[in-house]
C-alpha cells in the first residue's frame, strides 16, 4: 500500500511537470517553435482537427515557420485559425504552404513574458506541493488504519519530500531555460 501511495505521488508530480512544460511551450519567444501551434485546431470538412494532423510543421529559418497542408484547399482555413488564435502572427502563403514570420519581441514584451513564465512555474510548484501534502496525508491515514510504525511513515514522508525537491528542481531548470530563450535577442 505504501508503494501505491509513493507511485501515485510520483505519477501526479510527473503530470504537473508535463502540464507546466506544455504551458511553457505555448509561450511565444522571439524564435520559431512548432509547439506553439499544438493547441490550434482548424475546421477540416466540418470537424475541428488539430493543426498538426492536417499539415506538416517545419522551421526553415530561425524566425520562420512553414505549415504545409496535406490538402492545399486547407491553406485559407489554416491562416484563419492562426489569426483567430490571436498569437500576434501575420500568416501568408506561397500557394503551397502557410508562411509565418516570427517578429522579434520588444524589451517590454520580453519582461511581460518573463513574469508570465514565473507565474506558470509557481503554479507548477504549488501543484507539486499539493501532491506532497496529499501523499503525506494518505501515508498518515494508512499508518493510523493499519498500525504501521511511525518510523516507516516518517521514512516514507522523507521519500515524498525528496521527490518534491527533485520535481521542484526540474521546474527551476525549465524556468531558467525558458527565461534564457525569452531574453536572448
Amino acid at each position: 500500500m505504501i508503494k501505491d501511495i509513493l507511485s501515485d505521488v510520483t505519477h501526479r508530480m510527473d503530470q504537473a511537470i508535463v502540464h507546466t512544460q506544455n504551458e511553457l511551450n505555448k509561450v511565444r519567444t522571439g524564435r520559431a517553435n512548432p509547439e506553439m501551434f499544438n493547441s490550434l485546431t482548424v475546421d477540416y470538412y466540418g470537424s475541428l482537427t488539430p493543426l498538426n494532423q492536417v499539415s506538416t510543421v517545419s522551421i526553415p529559418e530561425p524566425r520562420l515557420i512553414t505549415l504545409t497542408p496535406y490538402d492545399k484547399t486547407m491553406i485559407p482555413m489554416i491562416e484563419k485559425a492562426i489569426v483567430q488564435a490571436n498569437m500576434g502572427f501575420s500568416p501568408g502563403n506561397n500557394g503551397n504552404s502557410v508562411l509565418i514570420p516570427i517578429p522579434p519581441l520588444s524589451e517590454e514584451r520580453r519582461l511581460e513574458l518573463n513574469k508570465f513564465v514565473h507565474q506558470l512555474i509557481e503554479e507548477g510548484r504549488i501543484a507539486i506541493r499539493n501532491v506532497r501534502r496529499d501523499g503525506i496525508h494518505h501515508l498518515q491515514d494508512f499508518g493510523n488504519e493499519d498500525h504501521v510504525s511511525e518510523d516507516i511513515i516518517k521514512d516514507n514522508e522523507g521519500e515524498i519530500q525528496k521527490m518534491t525537491d527533485d520535481h521542484i528542481e526540474k521546474l527551476n531548470k525549465l524556468q531558467s531555460e525558458k527565461e534564457t530563450e525569452i531574453l536572448e535577442v
